[in-house]
């Protein structure tokens, strides 16, 4: 889904204008970005968790040239799911398993006897 998109869902869901929306995903991002800036945590019950955790320094490799290359330690946005919307995963994959299970592909005849 894209910002355009999300924005024209929750003008309609909300029953606002567009405009309105577009300022009010805004400022969600623009106070996100600076609670995290802030290294705080942000908490949306029903959507999940939004941190700043550390990355320690590591050791890669250009995928080119296999050269080995220092990373350096840096700072990341981890995203944790709220458990209501993991499970709702899992459901809706646990369906999508059963509904394929009985759709594959038919088996092969056994060979003829040979007389």
């Amino acid at each position: 889904m894209t910002k355009t998109e999300l924005v024209s869902k929750l003008a309609e869901t909300g029953g606002i204008k567009k405009k309105q929306a577009e300022q009010i995903l805004s400022a969600l991002v623009d106070t996100i970005k600076s609670s995290l800036t802030n290294n705080e945590r942000v908490i949306l019950p029903g959507l999940g968790s939004f941190s700043c955790v550390m990355r320690s320094e590591r050791t890669g490799r250009n995928p080119k040239t296999g050269v080995e290359i220092k990373i350096p330690a840096r700072k990341a946005v981890k995203f944790s799911a709220a458990g209501a919307i993991r499970a709702d995963l899992n459901v809706s994959a646990k369906k999508a398993a059963r509904g394929a299970k009985g759709k594959g592909a038919a088996k092969k005849a056994a060979p003829a006897k040979k007389k």
